[in-house]
């Protein structure tokens, strides 16, 4: 890359990275607290819409991914689709008890519809998300960097969810989460953001060059990753493919429930500022991490990652109080957000040039599909007898427990013995 282009190309991957973590963020962590705290949404109905999400992103990015390569074009997705992405946040700003009473006065359960709708539009806004994000600007990550970068490309990648935590964390230190004008408020201010990014990408962001076959047939496009000759020629892909699904079955059974963890079970209100030195230092090794990755590489660099993300799980689930709490969240974000960066980068280091798009499919696949549906209902398991506390208006709400910890750590294991069969498979083959 000349300086200026690298630069340009930097600036547009920490942009456009962060704006969509900060939303995803939301979606991953806040939409669980909103219809939990507005709706009173039971486990069962949180497991649902992580799920139904996790099956409309991977619909999407199949669909979207082998459209942008049919196309030839990143620009277009990556830029529409945050302004539409932000533009169906904005709608959530009706998803209120008020609302759904006046357009419904005669429906029995004004909160039941709130979750329904909430569930659906989830779906819709990860639509758009997913066709901006996972599909377009991943392949765009992908066609732009090679094996000299894509280590530092990727640390700068996966570091920004864990500072979309931070940012978010802060910005709602000043809301009341309890009150529906705050969550107003708060759609308002990601929506606009989200399309006031979409807007100035088509001034920043440049479309690599990709390779169109003309003769190449959009719908067999969907499908080219999942075909057996495809598998065959990319062994190793899907072996690192498998690993990664594994990786976010762990980190998909406690993540929908975080945040309740710390707020309900453990009754941190402040949490944020407990965790916001815990995510900075997190983020910081997690950039610093994906430049190892381009000098050890995928072996050496997963294991340390695994350690510490199962270390973080064993504090979590013995211990209870500030200090260790601190201590195993900071190892658990170390872990998961640098198993992410060396999972992702091996993944688009495999990924078959010119054909970034239709694999990007059979990477949400992996990262979100199987540990979308598998990680929230082994989640919703654990926390079936979980204590429960009785509402104002006379509901109850489950709390959710250290459990979720221990059947993470129980997958984190899996994976482990997973990656040492691996290893030696492919050790023997060479």
């Amino acid at each position: 890359m000349k300086k200026r282009t690298k630069a340009t190309f930097f600036l547009a991957l920490t942009i456009f990275s962060l704006t969509g973590q900060i939303a995803w963020v939301v979606e991953n962590m806040y939409f669980n607290v909103f219809i939990y705290k507005m709706f009173g949404a039971s486990a069962a109905e949180i497991s649902l819409m992580v799920s139904a999400s996790a099956i409309a992103a991977t619909v999407t990015t199949l669909l979207i991914g082998a459209l942008s390569d049919k196309i030839g074009k990143r620009k277009i997705f990556i830029c529409g689709g945050y302004i539409l992405w932000g533009i169906s946040i904005l709608a959530f700003c009706l998803v209120r008890i008020d609302v759904i009473e006046g357009l419904f006065p005669s429906v029995v359960s004004a909160a039941s519809v709130g979750v329904t709708l909430t569930i659906l539009l989830d779906c819709i806004m990860t639509f758009f998300g997913s066709s901006a994000n996972d599909a377009a600007f991943n392949a765009w990550l992908t066609d732009s960097t090679d094996s000299t970068n894509r280590g530092k490309a990727e640390g700068i990648n996966a570091m920004m969810p864990l500072v979309a935590i931070l940012a978010v964390f802060g910005g709602f230190m000043g809301f009341d989460l309890d009150k529906s004008e705050s969550w107003t408020t708060i759609f308002l201010i990601i929506g606009g953001v989200m399309v006031l990014i979409g807007i100035l990408g088509f001034f920043l962001i440049q479309d690599p060059c990709v390779k169109v076959e003309e003769n190449k047939s959009y719908f067999k496009n969907i499908f080219y990753g999942f075909r057996p000759k495809v598998i065959g020629q990319n062994k190793t892909l899907y072996l690192h493919l498998l690993g990664f699904a594994l990786f976010g079955i762990s980190i998909q059974i406690f993540m929908p429930y975080l945040i309740l963890y710390y707020t309900e079970s453990l009754h941190m209100e402040n949490y944020v500022l407990i965790m916001a030195p815990a995510v900075i230092l997190a983020s910081v090794f997690t950039a610093l991490w994906g430049r190892v990755y381009d000098k050890i590489g995928f072996r050496k660099s997963v294991c340390p990652s695994l350690a510490m993300l199962g270390a973080g799980y064993v504090i979590l689930i013995f211990f209870q109080s500030v200090i260790p709490v601190f201590l195993g969240s900071l190892l658990m974000m170390c872990g998961y957000l640098s198993g992410m960066a060396v999972f992702g980068a091996v993944i688009r280091d495999h990924t078959p040039e010119h054909r970034a798009g239709m694999f990007q499919g059979l990477r949400i696949v992996a990262q979100v599909l199987i540990p979308g549906l598998i990680g929230p209902i082994i989640g919703s398991a654990v926390l079936k007898n979980a204590d429960k506390v009785l509402n104002n208006d006379g509901t109850e709400s489950f709390i959710p427990n250290e459990n979720i910890f221990l059947a993470a750590l129980a997958a984190a294991t899996v994976l482990a013995i997973y990656l040492l069969i691996q290893f030696r498979v492919l050790r023997r083959k060479k």
